[in-house]
């Protein structure tokens, strides 16, 4: 059988994706209908829950006299969400691959409304359980463990095994664990069954807890806001502008595929429909330029998955991610884009060698070669443009709201619609884009221009989701809001006004009635495609309510601690291959929660006994990183399966070679661990650009070191330089650090004397001995911030300590020196918050003192490089 043979069609693409992420049933007639109509209507209760409509409403409500509450509650809101995913899932995934696909059995009916009444059981008895909190009847007992049972047979149908697998693991353990000698350290003492379903079906601590409550309030709006823009022919406009400007250049389809899986990924969280959007394009068009399908497929799932973590509309996890770890998704935005963009950058890269390696062109130009010094010139230009465009608007804006505060919102929708007009007037004057056929035998490149201008309106509603995350500092499921509704106004009404400014005949009702039904299949196609996640979310609750209620997670952080053997690098490899083991079976949503509540703060009080300060962020951004990987790694990594039925290579050799891609940007979790530089953590402009020019470089080399090919192939020694090298750039501090140190090491006795000496904002670490919880003696290490204060004792005041010198004697590094303990420490103070506690002995205590500046280590680790290139260049044909 031939490749093309093998080839998947489109619609059976479509049915994949269908089957992954909305179901694969697809029935006719009534329940069609009642399928679609409860997907919009869900769309829409999600709209008007993250809107600010409600609290308008209820305004109206009031001053016309009703008593009704119209705002919906956090919780309730949690309810309904998984009454809606609950009640799709049983109409929309069958029982087994030989249940009907184009009929409803009468079970899955039962279950489907069983399931939806359950899961809106909090709704119907709210009154009685208020009044019981704490202490469900057999009622709540009898409906709690109906509910689970139907929760896992909806995710045992929508996700597969593995993560019913694991959940029913953690029940079985909270159940049995009571049972267990207690001199086991996984022992514990709740796990009557009154306990279980309270913490897990009636309270917020399990199924409807923050995981779910993400789902909810944020990613739904999000993922709608995805599949309105592929709705609108965003996708293909990605595709064809990254296709416009790098098809040309030596593997330039793999180039595009890179590039514009990354502006597919900007507005989507799925990896698998990022697959098949910008594969069924891509993916061909890297075969027919050389590349193998299974290399040509890696490159596409490589590109998709990382999109991701690609700012600003990153995966369903990076929700999670801001409500575990507190902090605002503008700053989580922030800390994540430089890696990310890295990331894509050494995926280029990547192709650029696999061309070079084997000697492959781009396709044909069809545009002259433009001078390097015009082409820098247009690119400043537009730079500058838009840097001016976006002062102008922000401080316009605010004179606005500070001038008209009560019009502010009508002159801003006013000025949008002013701004859509005069794009969609432009974008009139090119051509439509057309969805080229990939298989065809002769590609052209389209030309730059109008295909640049030909989707100019699509960046308007994505500027409204930036706009409002970053400087109007909104909620994400506000800023997804307004996103949306920008979004579907241009859905609406694109095709009347392009039709009206090119002045041609067409019917602009029906026009507009194609619109609307755009924005229907839309909203459908939105809410279809979180039946998955919202399953995922409901049933990874289970998991983390098991672990908060039998105690497991600090269980568990001895033992990964004995594993390995308090070393933090040996702990972060167990934790990447922990991630990366069960990536293979669950969907990156469950496997980030499962990961995150399990080995978060693991890493971080491991990382405190050995004097690494990692903060929080970074933790849970590495387990993020491995987490996606969950759609590559063989041999369930779904995302592989799609692009080999598109490429008609072998899933199992496209998901390996995908993953080795993977590797290369994989390293970047375990760099910023080490140097959170690289998160751009208090770190100004200057030294950020610094900072990503250097990692940049750093990447760069290190792939070109572990593909063996740099500007030709590499010997062994110098792809060892690279390495060398590429280490250098991701961490000069480590080399610097023994060269001019960056801290001074006293005697804890002139810890009072030394900090008045200090400048305010530098950094002091302490080192102390003391016990866990659990009375077990450890030492660590915690940093604090020196405060204002006029003497030494003021600014120990200031951190909330009070320090006591006892009149013996310890031994520190081989010399007798005054036993200071900590007397006292005050509640929410500074030291507090960094886990010193009163009775603990300080050990030593670390000051800041100038010293060399770390980035000159970046001289030895260029100059290494530049040899490595004069060296290559004298053996280069």
């Amino acid at each position: 059988m031939s490749a093309q043979e093998k080839t998947a069609s489109y619609d059976d693409l479509q049915d994949m994706v269908a089957s992954n992420d909305s179901g694969g049933r697809n029935p006719a007639g009534l329940t069609k209908k009642i399928i679609v109509a409860t997907a919009i209507l869900w769309s829409l209760f999600q709209l008007y829950y993250t809107s600010p409509f409600p609290f308008w409403l209820q305004e109206v409500v009031r001053n016309w006299g009703f008593d009704i509450n119209v705002v919906i509650d956090d919780t309730k809101a949690r309810s309904i969400h998984l009454a809606f995913a609950m009640f799709l899932a049983y109409l929309s995934f069958p029982a087994f691959a030989t249940s009907p696909k184009h009929r409803v059995p009468y079970q899955d009916w039962l279950f489907a409304t069983l399931g939806a009444f359950l899961a809106a059981y909090y709704i119907f008895f709210y009154e009685g359980l208020v009044t019981r909190f704490g202490a469900p009847n057999t009622q709540d007992i009898i409906a709690g463990c109906l509910g689970i049972l139907l929760l896992l047979e909806a995710c045992r149908r929508s996700l597969g095994l593995p993560l019913v697998i694991i959940a029913v693991v953690f029940l079985l353990y909270n159940y049995l664990g009571q049972f267990l000698p207690t001199s086991w350290i996984i022992s514990h003492r709740s796990g009557s069954l009154s306990q279980i379903i309270n913490q897990q079906w009636i309270t917020t601590e399990g199924v409807f807890g923050v995981a779910l409550g993400v789902s909810t309030k944020y990613v739904f709006l999000f993922v709608l806001f995805g599949a309105l823009l592929d709705k609108a022919g965003a996708g293909n406009y990605f595709i064809k502008t990254a296709f416009a400007y790098l098809g040309h250049l030596s593997g330039g389809p793999g180039k595009a595929a890179v590039v514009s899986s990354a502006l597919t990924g900007l507005v989507s969280g799925s990896s698998i429909a990022n697959v098949v959007t910008t594969g069924t394009f891509t993916i061909p068009m890297m075969k027919r330029v050389g590349l193998s399908a299974e290399k040509a497929g890696a490159v596409e799932v490589a590109s998709s998955v990382n999109g991701q973590i690609m700012p600003p509309v990153m995966g369903a996890a990076a929700f999670l991610m801001i409500e575990y770890v507190n902090m605002p998704y503008s700053q989580l935005i922030t800390h994540a884009f430089l890696p990310a963009l890295i990331s894509y950058i050494a995926l280029v890269y990547i192709v650029h060698l696999e061309a070079q390696k084997m000697g492959l062109k781009g396709l044909e130009r069809v545009e002259p070669i433009s001078p390097i010094l015009v082409t820098l010139l247009k690119v400043v230009s537009y730079i500058l443009a838009v840097v001016a465009l976006a002062s102008a608007v922000y401080y316009g804006l605010g004179w606005i709201k500070t001038v008209t505060p009560d019009f502010a919102f009508l002159i801003v929708c006013v000025l949008l619609a002013v701004a859509y007009l005069a794009l969609i007037k432009r974008v009139a004057s090119f051509p439509d884009l057309e969805m080229d056929d990939p298989n065809s035998q002769v590609a052209k490149l389209p030309y730059r221009k109008p295909t640049v201008n030909a989707g100019l309106h699509y960046l308007l509603p994505v500027v409204v989701l930036m706009w409002c995350l970053m400087v109007e500092q909104m909620s994400p499921g506000l800023s997804a809001f307004w996103g949306t509704a920008a979004l579907s106004v241009i859905l609406v009404t694109q095709r009347p006004l392009l039709s009206f400014f090119r002045q041609d005949q067409g019917n602009k009702t029906a026009l507009f009635k194609q619109g609307v039904q755009e924005l229907v299949d839309g909203l459908e196609s939105g809410a279809r495609n979180m039946i998955g996640i919202g399953i995922a979310t409901a049933t990874a609750g289970i998991i983390v309510g098991a672990v908060s209620l039998t105690g497991f997670g600090v269980q568990l952080s001895g033992i990964i601690e004995m594993l390995s053997m308090g070393n933090i690098l040996l702990m972060l490899i167990l934790v990447a291959i922990f991630s990366l083991i069960l990536g293979m079976g669950l969907p990156t949503t469950a496997n980030y929660i499962v990961v995150s509540s399990l080995m978060a703060l693991v890493i971080v009080e491991v990382g405190k006994q050995n004097g690494l300060i990692v903060p929080l962020i970074a933790v849970h951004l590495f387990v993020f990183y491995f987490g996606i990987m969950a759609d590559v790694t063989p041999p369930v990594g779904l995302a592989s399966f799609a692009a080999a039925a598109i490429s008609g290579g072998s899933p199992i050799k496209t998901g390996v070679q995908a993953f080795y891609y993977s590797l290369r940007t994989a390293i970047l979790p375990f760099l910023f661990i080490f140097n959170t530089d690289l998160l751009l953590i208090d770190v100004g402009w200057a030294k950020g650009i610094l900072v990503f020019l250097s990692a940049t470089i750093g990447i760069l080399i290190f792939t070109s070191a572990t593909m063996n090919y740099f500007l030709v192939k590499n010997k062994l020694w110098e792809s060892l330089v690279l390495i060398f090298a590429a280490f250098v750039l991701f961490r000069p501090g480590f080399f610097m650090e023994h060269i001019s140190p960056t801290a001074r090491h006293i005697e804890p006795a002139q810890m009072v004397e030394e900090i008045a000496k200090t400048p305010v904002g530098q950094h002091l670490t302490i080192k102390v001995a003391g016990v866990n919880p659990y009375g077990k003696p450890i030492e660590f290490y915690s940093q604090l911030t020196v405060p204002q204060g006029d003497s030494g004792e003021d600014r120990i005041k200031a951190l909330g300590l009070t320090l006591l010198d006892t009149g013996e004697k310890i031994e520190i590094d081989g010399k007798a020196s005054p036993k200071i303990i900590i007397d006292n420490v005050e509640l929410e103070s500074p030291a507090a918050k960094v886990g010193l506690n009163w009775d603990q002995t300080i050990l030593d205590v670390a000051l800041p003192q100038s010293s060399l500046p770390k980035e000159l280590m970046f001289i030895p680790a260029l100059l290494l490089i530049l040899g490595v290139a004069w060296n290559q260049r004298r053996r280069k044909p």
